[in-house]
């Protein structure tokens, strides 16, 4: 107990120490009490720090802030036009064709599944067989309830959606027009002397930039070559499964093999065993290394140096608190805790001659 005392006295005695602490406890208080009402924010936030760098380079090349601003923002809105009425109609598309199809491979993964106790007598059984094909039929009625359920609530959320695509776009502006405005508001309710401060904040700004937009170009690069290598295999619901590819990379090490799923099944059940499954699988796996061993190290060179096991752990703890925001953000919040441990003040050790 003298020892808890002792290191409370010492630590805290620090003003700069203090300062630190009462933000992360504020922030950590805002997201978790208010996170569901100003999530649009946080994603306005993300979509800031993407144009960000953008806007960057066009003040390198010369254009003063509010004219680069305007510029990418235009892009900005090209883009979420483009995607709101290209790329989403046409995943709607291929879902619907994907769900209409589905119990036609339920049908021909249950006739597999009944082939197995014949083939292979010794390592299943029949019984094992039927309490798959039940858990199968139990899992598929709660998913189709879930499916209505949520496409009643899209219906009773649509105006809400609508405001949404107003809302963001508009906070986007703002945050990139109002940068240094917006941020020396912030800094005028800080002391003078906020070094420790300072320098966590340096590291993590970097280190969130980084991460943000390594991770969207790193979506982009992967979904496409996916589109485009399974464009050219043949394969059904292509812009679907690229873009399940695609965002499975916000999920480091279990993104990948998640991916896999819905991808080999959809290519067994269109082209059965055969080389034309075997080239799907092998153009996949190809694409899953190189983004791995020459994407991932060539765009996040200068972000996020974690230990694989705190990745997980990231991804673990912020996903379940967050979901997708969560699972989004594990990383640049692993960032946070890892700069505010490094930045934190260490009692020397003295160590006497021997």
């Amino acid at each position: 107990m003298d020892f808890l005392k002792a290191w409370f006295q010492r630590t805290f005695s620090d003003p700069q120490i203090v300062l630190l602490a009462l933000i992360l406890v504020i922030g950590a208080l805002i997201v978790f009490g208010l996170g569901a009402m100003l999530w649009p924010v946080f994603a306005s936030l993300v979509v800031a720090y993407l144009l960000e760098g953008a806007v960057q380079l066009l003040q390198r090349f010369g254009l003063g802030r509010l004219p680069a601003v305007i510029i990418v923002f235009l892009f900005f809105l090209a883009s979420l036009f483009l995607l709101l009425f290209g790329l989403v109609p046409m995943l709607s598309r291929q879902l619907t064709q994907l769900l209409t199809a589905l119990p036609n491979y339920i049908s021909q993964g249950q006739e597999l599944l009944v082939e197995l106790p014949r083939r292979y007598p010794q390592l299943v059984s029949e019984a094992q067989v039927n309490a798959v094909t039940e858990n199968i039929s139990v899992e598929i009625g709660r998913w189709g309830q879930q499916a209505l359920s949520w496409s009643l609530a899209s219906v009773a959320n649509l105006a809400g959606l609508v405001i949404l695509l107003v809302l963001v776009p508009v906070l986007v502006f703002f945050f990139l027009k109002d940068k240094d405005r917006i941020i020396g508001w912030y800094v005028g309710f800080l002391p003078a002397h906020r070094d420790l401060v300072s320098r966590v904040w340096t590291e993590v700004e970097s280190q969130i930039a980084n991460y943000v937009r390594g991770k969207f170009g790193e979506i982009i690069i992967v979904g496409s070559v996916a589109y485009i290598a399974f464009l050219l295999l043949g394969l059904q619901y292509a812009a679907l499964l690229a873009t399940v590819v695609g965002f499975s990379v916000l999920i480091p090490y279990v993104g990948a093999f998640s991916a896999t799923i819905p991808v080999a099944m959809v290519a067994y059940f269109q082209f059965g065993w055969g080389w034309d499954f075997g080239w799907v699988v092998i153009v996949y796996t190809i694409i899953q290394i190189l983004d791995g061993n020459v994407l991932v190290p060539l765009m996040f060179s200068e972000a996020v140096n974690l230990h694989p096991v705190a990745i997980i752990v990231a991804i673990l703890v912020f996903g379940g608190l967050w979901g997708f925001w969560g699972i989004f953000f594990a990383i640049p919040l692993a960032t946070v805790v890892n700069a505010v441990i490094n930045a934190w003040p260490r009692q020397a050790v003295v160590t006497g001659d021997a």
